[in-house]
């Protein structure tokens, strides 16, 4: 069972817990410093699909300004993630 653990972890429950509460604690200062909670993350999204239906959709031409505006979030958080898996 263990083992099954590990595998699907990527490592063992300690240290799998021990990289979730870094990153944790480093989001959790980054979010605090431009003054981001988690909840405004569902009022962007739903202020989107708000403006989005109220507009008729015009909002779309949006669309390439919000991939790149996400991705300045998700490539490095994929880069930093990448980083914690390597094996050494």
């Amino acid at each position: 069972m263990s083992n099954g653990l590990t595998r699907f972890l990527g490592d063992t429950p300690g240290r799998t817990a021990l990289k979730l509460l870094v990153a944790s604690f480093v989001v959790g200062v980054i979010m605090a410093a431009f003054n981001w909670y988690p909840v405004d993350v569902y009022y962007w999204f739903r202020d989107f699909v708000v403006n989005l239906w109220e507009t008729g959709f015009a909002a779309l031409g949006r669309f390439g300004g919000y991939l790149v505006l996400g991705a300045c979030v998700v490539i490095p958080l994929f880069i930093i993630m990448r980083l914690f898996s390597i094996r050494r």
